[in-house]
């Protein structure tokens, strides 16, 4: 087993992959640990949607009492856990703050340039690794079933547009047209033509082995339990199995990251949001673009033989219980928006637990009390989509390169 290196990545979920790849595509000797298996977390189990349109985050005013009457519906699609955690108390005070006006469009400006600059990455890195992931640009399509959701669609749509984020209001009729497998009795929708989609799982595993081609050694089943540090870096990271011993280390673990952040006391504000995905035999007649709807909170992505739903977020801790409540809404929410769609055989349900920061932008970064640890979370519902560019920064904090984005509002001592 090589032990010293000159990177270790812990995390093969696709924010990891994506680090690895860049990191190596700069000459350095890369290793990557996983706990599980390659993608066994969120990264394979969500609707593949890369949504350069999702640029409003999720802290903006009025989500903070949304979530709050979340905690006494269960069936909400925003939901918290009542439980005494100190954790998410410091989180949801964090978060509360994030919500104000200001700080959103600070926030949208952010994550516009991230999106735009990852999608171009995508396009790069899938054709020149020729990696088959069945990609496509086919836009996103956001369906409102009521008037009062459409009309907020409206207001959304005009602030997006003032960020130069392309979109297209659609009456029921063009609607229709494009996609026919939709209820003829929804309000209208918003199609976003920029936005992509990919089946997450085969991008990851295409990507891990085009990894170990350029050299980067990947071990799978390797849990992170300790770390030995010397002054202000760390000299060595203890595994099951066994130590390494790299120049640098960047942590991409997703939501695990806060649990091995503890270990080196970094108190990362990152809350496990967990989400469903239920994956169908694709049926004879099936929607032909991915789809959001938006009241029930669902993302609807054709993905290969499958058809794919996904949704919800809960804010329920470090859990891996399944809710067949959870599941039965996203079902539900099918019937609500779609025709002529018959049901289908059931080919898998999973659950993953997104990575959130209280603010909704992710923690890029070179960790302050650390000088060679490098960090890379709280991504939220945006991991598919930020993770080439990710991947990128973290490749240029590494060699200390000029980082083609603007890492201050990135930076983890924001939230202190």
């Amino acid at each position: 087993m090589e032990r010293d290196m000159d990177v270790l990545v812990i995390g093969g979920g696709v924010i990891g992959a994506c680090s690895a790849y860049y990191l190596a595509r700069q000459g350095l000797r890369v290793s990557l640990v996983e706990k599980g298996e390659i993608a066994s977390g969120c990264s394979g189990a969500n609707a593949g949607l890369i949504v350069p349109s999702h640029s409003i985050p999720l802290a903006a005013p009025g989500v903070f009492r949304q979530g709050l009457k979340g905690i006494i519906r269960s069936e909400s699609p925003f939901y918290i856990k009542p439980r005494l955690d100190p954790l998410l108390f410091s989180w949801l005070w964090k978060f509360r703050k994030a919500c104000k006006q200001d700080k959103m469009h600070r926030g949208i400006r952010v994550l516009r340039d991230l999106n735009s600059a990852s999608l171009k990455l995508f396009g790069h890195l899938i054709k020149s690794e020729s990696l088959k992931c069945n990609f496509r640009q086919d836009g996103w399509l956001l369906t409102y079933k009521t008037d009062k959701g459409f009309q907020g669609a409206l207001e959304e749509a005009q602030l997006l547009q003032s960020y130069d984020i392309k979109l297209r209001i659609m009456n029921v009729g063009d609607a229709l047209e494009m996609e026919p497998t939709l209820h003829p009795e929804i309000a209208g929708c918003v199609y976003f033509p920029d936005d992509a989609h990919l089946n997450p799982m085969r991008f990851v595993q295409a990507l891990t082995e085009r990894l170990k081609e350029l050299g980067v050694i990947v071990h799978t089943k390797t849990d992170v339990f300790g770390f030995e540090t010397s002054s202000d870096r760390i000299i060595a990271v203890r595994t099951a199995q066994g130590d390494f011993k790299p120049d640098q280390v960047v942590l991409a673990a997703g939501v695990w990251s806060r649990e091995i952040g503890h270990i080196l006391s970094l108190g990362l504000p990152v809350q496990p949001a967990k989400g469903y995905s239920i994956s169908f035999k694709r049926p004879e007649i099936c929607p032909g673009i991915p789809l959001y709807f938006t009241e029930a909170k669902v993302a609807v992505a054709p993905l290969d033989d499958d058809l794919r739903f996904a949704g919800t977020f809960e804010l329920t801790g470090m859990d891996f219980n399944f809710s067949n409540r959870r599941v039965n809404a996203i079902m539900r929410a099918a019937k609500d928006y779609l025709r002529k769609i018959e049901t289908t055989e059931v080919i898998e349900i999973r659950l993953g637990l997104r990575p959130c920061s209280p603010d909704g932008l992710p923690i890029i970064d070179r960790v302050p009390g650390y000088k060679n640890l490098l960090i890379a979370t709280g991504h939220g519902m945006l991991g598919i989509t930020l993770a080439p560019v990710t991947g990128k920064l973290i490749s240029q904090l590494a060699c200390d390169q000029a980082s083609d984005i603007d890492l201050k509002p990135l930076q983890v001592a924001r939230f202190r």
